[in-house]
């Protein structure tokens, strides 16, 4: 089978390898679609710590069940919940097994599903619904990012919110927030083409290259910021300005992952009693509202930029990191 791999810094390559054996437990994936996340730019950058060269890349991933499976049968449409959670320490035993204190993903710490075929535990497949297309299936890994920041920050419907970023987990915040009853939500972005398909989508947009965020924050909101900032760009500018942006009170939510140590004026967060949560993946619930919302917002499918065959592995990994190209979420295409 065809696979893409990680082969060294900045290196990538198509390898044939034998078709993965079913271990007792486990099940195995024809694969039909798998996106690139920013986890696999790192991977693909070499500084991932856990990454080992030769490793299948991958963890958003969907396709068809190659055999019987437990309460699954061969033929089922199947999206792949790709934690890796110990189980026994203090996290998972006390119900937070997506912030286990060893925790992996398949695609990083195991094979994942850049390839033709993926093999991985039974309890790890995800149903998917009968009217939700494969391609929209591989996008339920980001979609279930958004649904639990949105969810673990109890957002209530009725609330404002300003999305920074409108990368792949920006619009899908945004969208969630949408469906979640949000009153006004606005995207920000600096990149032309993303903010274009932000606006196509329906949101308010405003790039800050332009005009003053501040000003138009205090204008929108009469001075008072908004309910919720969700911060999934990780710029380290925006984080010397998300307290003057939130209201008294309010909430700011660290999609992002940072890259390098920010800067944050603490004091002005006090001065307003704000809130900081910080959300890290998704529990399985939010897979399944994922899911579900998938199934039934069609704008979801609009995140999709681009769709290659495998044999252009490189040009994938070459929209993403290049400016300009107006990808947002690049998929690989096995079937």
């Amino acid at each position: 089978m065809k696979s893409i791999q990680y082969l060294g810094a900045n290196q990538l390559g198509i390898v044939d390898t034998s078709i993965p054996e079913i271990p007792q437990g486990w099940a195995r994936i024809k694969v039909s679609h798998a996106g690139i996340c920013g986890g696999d730019l790192n991977i693909y950058a070499g500084t991932h710590p856990r990454a080992k060269v030769s490793l299948i890349m991958g963890h958003e991933f969907s396709g068809i069940l190659d055999s019987d499976a437990g309460k699954f049968k061969k033929g089922d449409p199947v999206a792949v919940f790709p934690l890796i959670s110990c189980g026994n320490c203090t996290p998972c035993q006390t119900g937070n097994p997506h912030v286990c204190n060893t925790l992996g993903l398949y695609g990083i710490d195991n094979s994942g599903g850049m390839a033709e075929y993926a093999i991985v535990p039974q309890d790890a497949l995800v149903p998917l619904p009968k009217e939700l297309s494969l391609r929209l299936g591989a996008l339920i890994e980001p979609i279930a990012v958004a649904v639990h920041s949105v969810r673990d920050a109890n957002f209530l419907p009725g609330d404002n919110a300003i999305v920074l970023g409108a990368g792949p987990i920006g619009l899908c915040t945004a969208l969630v927030l949408r469906t979640f009853g949000a009153r006004d939500v606005v995207v920000v972005e600096n990149d032309l083409k993303r903010l274009a398909l932000a606006e196509e989508m329906g949101f308010e947009t405003f790039n800050p290259d332009k005009s003053d965020l501040l000003a138009f924050v205090k204008s929108k909101t009469d001075d008072n910021g908004y309910d919720y900032i969700y911060d999934c760009a990780g710029a380290p500018a925006f984080t010397l300005i998300l307290f003057d942006l939130v209201k008294a009170r309010g909430q700011i939510v660290i999609v992002a992952a940072y890259k390098k140590p920010a800067e944050f004026p603490f004091f002005k967060g006090m001065l307003k009693e704000a809130r900081i949560v910080f959300v890290r993946v998704y529990r399985r619930k939010d897979f399944d509202i994922a899911s579900q919302l998938a199934a039934e917002e069609p704008l979801f499918d609009k995140i999709i930029t681009h769709e290659l065959p495998v044999e252009k592995a490189q040009e994938g990994f070459d929209l993403i990191l290049t400016k300009g190209t107006g990808a947002v979420k690049v998929m690989y295409k096995f079937d």
